[in-house]
């Protein structure tokens, strides 16, 4: 089974990518801010992470770096409003695979996901 955490501190999002990779057949896990997604990292690795840039306490570049420090084998994607476009260089130098503006069309995301696992 293909394990995905999904990051975001908006829930609506939360939900609405949970539903989706949910009927894709994915095992999700869901996180509202940047220490909930470390703990569960830390508690089963996932094989890709959806991770929002900007949350409340420790930020999605912040996530990111500690992700990629641990486990560098796990996928990230970054999802980032449109304002905040001079953040992805720096995740995607980190190490982030991929980014989408929000908002995002939710069968982009899908397929760059499913994409991850073609490979």
């Amino acid at each position: 089974m293909k394990k995905l955490l999904i990051v975001d501190d908006q829930m609506g999002i939360r939900l609405l990518l949970d539903e989706v990779f949910r009927r894709e057949g994915f095992v999700t896990r869901l996180a509202a801010n940047g220490m909930e997604a470390l703990q569960s990292v830390e508690k089963e690795t996932p094989d890709c992470i959806l991770l929002d840039m900007k949350m409340p306490g420790i930020d999605g570049i912040e996530v990111l770096k500690r992700i990629k420090n641990a486990w560098p084998e796990i996928p990230v994607i970054m999802m980032t409003a449109y304002g905040e476009i001079e953040l992805t260089d720096d995740a995607l130098k980190i190490g982030a695979v991929k980014y989408f503006t929000k908002p995002f069309d939710i069968y982009e995301v899908r397929d760059a996901v499913s994409a991850l696992f073609e490979k």
